[in-house]
């Protein structure tokens, strides 16, 4: 994304910080067999995500992005979410078995 400079540096940044926190935390989930410990940091990483959605709609609003850029991503985001909401879920109900 390419923002104005002075968003660059604030919104920007945070936007970047936040997406490579949530794929730290997925990457670190991903190779954990500890169910409780996978699923605290999954809901982190749900949470990064959620932070993410406001950010880029704050993105949007402020006319940094493009609508078009905006709902992409948006999409990309909402995609991410159901995929990682899926995961939880099995997380869950697989807790419950053990």
């Amino acid at each position: 994304m390419k923002f104005p400079k002075v968003q660059r540096y604030t919104l920007g940044e945070t936007i970047s910080r936040n997406l490579l926190m949530a794929l730290e935390l997925l990457l670190a989930a991903a190779s954990m067999s500890n169910h409780a410990e996978k699923l605290t940091r999954l809901f982190a990483v749900s949470g990064k995500i959620d932070l993410l959605k406001l950010l880029i709609r704050l993105s949007k609003d402020s006319k940094c992005l493009p609508n078009e850029k905006y709902l992409k991503l948006e999409s990309l985001l909402i995609d991410a979410g159901k995929m990682l909401g899926g995961w939880i879920k099995n997380l869950e109900q697989h807790k419950g078995a053990l």
